[in-house]
């Protein structure tokens, strides 16, 4: 019996990912899941960080800045207009991101909420870089 299940990730302007999986790692808000076949269901936010995607031997994974997470019947679908394959984020544009947030999160007028986003995102970014 096969341990994998349908996964896709989807933009408002493409599809960018529809294949059988092993397991996915998402970086929720309540903290970072696994996801398995047979996984309960549920319905959640993304958070900044990185979707990981296993199938087989081979991991892919994806940086995502927000997003709608539904797993349900062996399905999991994320929604995300922010979601790009790691490898096709160049050193410029994350270079740019990191120094972007920094600034950001410098202002006094900052709300907990996006310091809590911001604070993840580069997080991330500099894990990349």
């Amino acid at each position: 019996m096969s341990e994998k299940f349908n996964f896709e990730i989807i933009s408002p302007d493409q599809a960018l990912l529809n294949k059988e999986v092993k397991q996915v790692s998402i970086p929720a808000y309540e903290g970072a899941m696994t996801i398995l076949k047979d996984h309960i269901s549920l319905i959640t936010f993304l958070r900044p960080g990185f979707i990981e995607v296993e199938e087989e031997n081979k991991i892919e994974k994806f940086y995502v800045e927000e997003g709608t997470v539904e797993f349900y019947d062996n399905k999991l679908l994320i929604l995300s207009s922010s979601a790009v394959k790691l490898e096709s984020l160049a050193k410029e544009a994350i270079s740019k991101m990191i120094k972007d947030s920094q600034s950001r999160l410098q202002s006094s007028e900052i709300q907990d909420k996006d310091r809590y986003i911001l604070s993840h995102k580069l997080e991330a970014l500099e894990q990349i870089n």
